[in-house]
């Protein structure tokens, strides 16, 4: 069973930051490549990061670059993502997700596995 757990959303004004974090079973923590996506009201979800299985690749979307960065926490097997100077534009369901038998995934089919979201909320 592949089980993925956000933590970390909540509600804060622009320019704040926010670090979330996703907890994933050991065997999905080693060997999958780990993605954030989000959901913003009225908009379909998009892709925002994504870490390597390897923790040598790792991707941002255009929206996030400068601003947000992802990581892995091998001491406390989580991945996370430190959003730096939020906007409002940032309002939205943070997802966490699972890819297999790929080193590193951009693509939302990819990902075969997601969390149930937190929601982060930017006030301006």
């Amino acid at each position: 069973q592949v089980q993925l757990v956000e933590s970390g959303g909540g509600l804060v004004q622009a320019g704040d930051s926010l670090t979330l974090s996703c907890a994933p079973s050991q065997r999905t923590f080693k060997t999958y490549s780990i993605g954030w996506f989000r959901r913003a009201p009225g908009k379909e979800r998009e892709f925002v990061a994504s870490i390597s299985w390897s923790d040598t690749t790792a991707y941002n979307a255009d929206s996030v670059k400068g601003r947000f960065t992802i990581s892995r926490d091998n001491a406390h097997n989580t991945v996370l993502l430190h959003m730096n100077n939020l906007e409002p534009e940032d309002t939205a369901i943070y997802y966490c997700a699972a890819a297999p038998y790929v080193l590193v995934a951009t693509t939302e089919g990819a990902f075969q596995f997601w969390g149930q979201g937190t929601q982060v909320t930017v006030s301006s």
